[in-house]
């Protein structure tokens, strides 16, 4: 315990504790971003998704918890690392870097944490009906398509999803730029397309959730 709490207080120990969470959420984003997007085959699909997800709390609760904590982790893991880096440097290096990846790391220590309010937000509006009241079906099911199309006709909701995603998009360059860089993957021979892999990986999940809420408030989901 002593050494794993020796190890963590270091800063490659939280960078590599960001790492490892970072891989876990970027995982479970993917996937639930395949999920959602069966909303473009039509209700029947998306509800079917949604139906079987609920239909296994045991195992989508645990889940649920889980990457709450490596969100809490990672946030807090960022912040320390940023302070240390900050207290230890409060001048900046006059180097050249790549602007989408400079821009990207600045925003990391507050996007994170936006991040982390924006999921508390998605699951007051379509898990626990917080924020607009939920629509369920005929056989008393939650009616998932119609709740997600509902929901996007609001501006003001669509509109904080779209903020989050692009948020999102550039947390996630920055994370997948690093990511292989903690990991002792790293070497100019292959830094050209590790940066490729985080733009097609961060762009990918950028658009494609920020593509439902376009969908839906333009009128061509409904």
């Amino acid at each position: 315990m002593d050494k794993s709490l020796g190890f963590y207080g270091s800063s490659v120990g939280k960078k590599m504790w960001m790492a490892v969470t970072g891989i876990i959420m970027f995982l479970f984003i993917f996937v639930h971003m395949i999920g959602n997007l069966q909303i473009y085959i039509g209700p029947e699909a998306l509800n079917r998704y949604g139906h079987f997800l609920h239909s296994i709390p045991e195992i989508l609760w645990p889940v649920r918890i889980i990457l709450l904590l490596c969100v809490l982790v990672h946030i807090v893991a960022a912040v320390q690392v940023w302070l240390q880096s900050y207290g230890a440097r409060p001048v900046k290096y006059k180097i050249k870097k790549d602007p989408a990846v400079d821009y990207a790391a600045r925003t990391m220590v507050w996007s994170g944490p936006i991040i982390l309010l924006f999921i508390i937000f998605h699951l007051l509006h379509l898990t626990f009906g917080s924020v607009y009241q939920l629509h369920y079906t005929a056989n008393g099911q939650i009616d998932v398509f119609r709740n997600v199309v509902s929901g996007f006709q609001h501006p003001g909701i669509a509109i904080i999803y779209i903020v989050a995603n692009l948020l999102l998009g550039f947390h996630l360059y920055h994370g997948l730029w690093s990511l292989f860089q903690t990991l002792g993957v790293s070497h100019p021979r292959f830094n050209h397309w590790r940066r490729i892999f985080a733009i097609i990986f961060a762009y990918a999940i950028a658009i494609g959730n920020i593509s439902i809420p376009v969908s839906v408030w333009a009128g061509w989901v409904h």
